[in-house]
């Protein structure tokens, strides 16, 4: 099974349980998990990381290219499945699909997402639609589903990724950041809703993560400065750099999320963790 890569300096995390080349986490081995926008970047490590720490996954994408890639890698632990998450009709068909051929869903993950950057005066209507109606309504859709057969059953657990610039404001980010704000709200909401029936909601907030999103934003051919730039800040911008030096490997996020998904957080819901290497100051 492919290993997930870790960058220079990140130990091996402990107090799992070795099983041959797979470590576990208590409370995932079996268990079976929906993620969304698995396609690539963080959806892909998510996907990767349960996989590892023994779960089933249906992996879902936009574009099937991407998922059905994981599936042909995880030796029939990942099921790929193309989704729109935007289509409230689609994503409850492909839920009630997944419970009736697979099982019970014990985890969703919420990943699929877009952004546009640009200034508020010049962003046009649609992609601020466009980023609401991904980053947010895509996350009342795949929750809504998910919660209502996860409460029934006394159990579940829903993690929504979300970003660190929901919390602290980023120029030309104004529909990216809104969206992602709203999406953790969201997710809280529905916590405090469920918890009685056991199911558990947190958000996961990256900061600069090292995907195909994150590249789009530098300039061509200066990628090696572009990076550097992150890492350092930009006073122009009022954007703080990352105090621990480097910008985060998918992994970190998916790391995070496989956290908040199994029993090690058991007692832990309506929360909002930050991923982002102090990138915020937590302000």
């Amino acid at each position: 099974m492919e290993q997930r890569r870790r960058p220079p300096g990140r130990p091996d995390r402990p107090g799992r349980r070795d099983e041959g080349a797979r470590l576990v986490t208590p409370g995932l081995d079996g268990r079976l998990a929906l993620v969304t926008g698995a396609g690539r970047g963080i959806g892909a490590a998510v996907v990767t990381a349960l996989v590892e720490e023994g779960a089933r996954v249906v992996a879902t994408d936009l574009d099937p290219a991407g998922v059905e890639t994981l599936a042909a890698r995880h030796d029939g632990r990942v099921t790929a499945r193309p989704l729109d998450v935007t289509d409230a009709t689609a994503v409850e068909t492909l839920v009630a699909g997944t419970e009736e051929t697979l099982g019970p869903l014990d985890i969703a993950v919420n990943v699929a997402g877009i952004l546009r950057d640009g200034p508020v005066a010049g962003l046009s209507d649609e992609d601020w639609a466009a980023h609401f109606a991904v980053n947010t309504t895509g996350v009342f859709h795949v929750s809504r589903a998910a919660s209502r057969r996860m409460a029934g059953r006394g159990r579940g657990s829903i993690v929504t990724v979300a970003s660190n610039a929901g919390g602290v404001p980023r120029a030309g980010f104004a529909a990216y950041a809104a969206s992602k704000a709203a999406a953790v709200m969201f997710t809280r909401c529905l916590g405090l809703e469920v918890a009685r029936q056991g199911v558990r909601c947190n958000a996961v907030s990256p900061g600069s993560t090292m995907t195909d999103m994150q590249r789009a934003l530098w300039t061509a051919g200066e990628e090696e400065a572009s990076a550097q730039r992150v890492v350092e800040g930009d006073p122009a911008t009022y954007r703080t750099g990352i105090p621990l030096g480097r910008i985060a490997d998918p992994s970190d996020i998916a790391d995070a999320v496989v956290f908040l998904a199994s029993d090690h957080a058991q007692h832990i819901t309506m929360h909002n963790l930050y991923v982002d290497g102090g990138a915020t100051l937590r302000a």
